[in-house]
């Protein structure tokens, strides 16, 4: 069985989370995003307190998928330094992870590509 895993990153607009969602659904990096919120986080940030209203994406995906995940995050994300972590799925039901495989792109080992 492949490794699946659930990534989160949160912003802080409600159409930053539904165009991450997208793009990586689009790029077939991601089986399924939900986009839940607003949600309330507090964190320090450059020595001071903070609290902040934000979006939260939980974004459902193979192991083998998340460099080239987190890289599509990287590229659309407005932090400086954006939330992105990962966690394994111990368990889950044997026909939506088979639906999730389906869903998801091959890799293909940039070894042997031409190009």
């Amino acid at each position: 069985m492949q490794e699946f895993i659930q990534v989160m990153t949160t912003v802080d607009k409600k159409e930053q989370a539904q165009a991450i969602a997208a793009a990586l659904v689009e790029k077939r990096l991601a089986g399924c995003v939900q986009v839940i919120g607003p949600v309330s986080s507090t964190y320090r940030w450059k020595g001071k307190m903070e609290t902040a209203e934000e979006w939260l994406c939980l974004i459902k995906t193979r192991r083998d998928l998340y460099k080239d995940l987190e890289s599509a995050i990287h590229e659309v994300h407005p932090y400086e330094v954006p939330e992105i972590l990962a966690i394994p799925v111990l368990e889950g039901s044997q026909s939506y992870l088979e639906w999730l495989e389906g869903e998801l792109g091959k890799i293909v080992d940039k070894r042997f590509s031409r190009g």
